[in-house]
């Protein structure tokens, strides 16, 4: 790491800070009529992330949110050691963000307990005042993305100028991917992991949040030796 650059970490929820993807559980478990044809297409690369979640929860009656929260909150599960990782970067005083394309309905409530700060968490909003629930994009692409992101994590990203900041990408899917491609360094498992070996992106792979203390712990370590 950079002795001259302040480290910066930008990390995934649903799958990297939760054990499983609560977007796809909620909709296996709720099982709307017609959402897997939508989400076969999004996986498929023939309708957009912000579409297809979009029109996936459009399909859930606004009545289900709490249904939803409670059911999202017995099952997500947070991945092993995130707040001894937490408490590695608060004490180097590193920014740590959580940059998510999941929903602030049911992404809050699970973070509730880690005490970060609202604007240290960027997620989609939600709208229940209708019949049915209407995702909220507050943080669409910028001109340098044209990707129909929703929550568009490289755009996050670029606020923070890689000649001032080292910035570091966790993360698990193909939503990472555009983020990792402009990391200085990047933590990956799952889907992630392997579209970095495609690819030639350089990246450390993790299971728990062990494995990126073990390896962070020591680059920041060496940076303050």
């Amino acid at each position: 790491m950079s002795v001259s650059k302040q480290p910066i970490i930008f990390c995934d929820f649903d799958g990297t800070i939760t054990n499983s993807d609560n977007i796809v559980a909620i909709m296996k478990h709720f099982s709307p009529p017609g959402y897997e044809k939508i989400m076969n297409e999004v996986v498929a690369g023939q309708r957009s992330i912000r579409d297809g979640v979009g029109k996936m929860f459009a399909l859930l009656h606004s009545s289900q949110k709490q249904e939803i929260v409670d059911y999202v909150m017995s099952t997500a599960g947070i991945r092993e050691g995130f707040n001894d990782f937490l408490a590695l970067v608060h004490r180097h005083q590193v920014p740590f963000y959580v940059t998510s394309g999941g929903i602030d309905f049911f992404l809050k409530p699970l973070l509730a307990p880690f005490e970060i700060a609202e604007d240290h968490i960027f997620c989609n909003g939600s709208d229940f005042s209708g019949e049915y629930i209407e995702i909220v994009w507050t943080h669409p692409c910028d001109d340098h993305c044209q990707n129909d992101c929703g929550m568009c994590k490289t755009t996050v990203m670029r606020q923070f100028s890689p000649d001032q900041y080292e910035r570091i990408l966790i993360g698990d899917s193909l939503t990472d991917f555009e983020g990792a491609k402009i990391a200085d360094l990047v933590y990956s498992r799952s889907v992630l992991t392997d579209k970095c070996v495609e690819l030639g992106v350089d990246h450390v792979p993790f299971h728990t949040f062990h494995d990126i203390i073990s390896d962070f712990g020591q680059r920041i370590g060496a940076i303050h030796s």
